[in-house]
């Protein structure tokens, strides 16, 4: 499978050994890592990819993704998807991006360009969660044209649906 490309960055779907050198804390010499990354949600990311590699197989498409510049090719955090879409179409996601990299519109363009795939793969619906006092994150999905969906005690939930497709043509996603 090949990158994903938006305006600004690669989206490149992450293998076992790129997983386990995440893991591991060690480059090799082709990976270029912005300082500050792996992050310790990059890693716990690539364990649960390893994991899910080890007991059921790749689940590319619907594995993890690495975000990097498209300028210079730099890793600068992580996003995918939870597992493949359920029966009903259903797929969940988590993003991250290394400290010196937020603020800047990179998550939210890199969650843009992963609905777009998702909704090229017959993906329904696409969730996501975020602490109470994430709000940056919780800015993030909704940029994207995520919408709120509940809450508990730790967690405000948020998703889109396809056929909801005038909020995908407002935000240019999905239309």
């Amino acid at each position: 499978m090949g990158d994903l490309v938006t305006a600004r960055l690669v989206l490149h779907p992450m293998t076992v050994s790129e997983a386990e050198r995440v893991v591991a804390g060690e480059s090799d010499s082709g990976a270029r890592w912005a300082p500050g990354y792996p992050t310790d949600g990059d890693v716990s990311a690539a364990r649960r990819f390893l994991g899910t590699c080890a007991n059921t197989g790749d689940p590319q498409p619907f594995g993890n993704y690495e975000i990097r510049r498209l300028e210079n090719g730099q890793a600068i955090g992580g996003l995918g998807f939870h597992g493949p879409a359920d029966e009903n179409g259903s797929v969940t996601i988590g993003y991250g991006l290394i400290p010196s990299a937020r603020g800047k519109g990179y998550a939210s363009e890199a969650l843009r360009g992963l609905l777009l795939f998702a909704r090229a793969r017959g993906v329904t619906c696409v969730k996501g969660d975020a602490d109470h006092d994430n709000i940056a994150s919780q800015h993030v999905m909704m940029a994207a044209g995520m919408r709120p969906a509940g809450e508990d005690e730790r967690v405000r939930y948020f998703e889109i649906h396809r056929p909801v497709q005038a909020c995908w043509a407002l935000r240019g996603v999905w239309t």
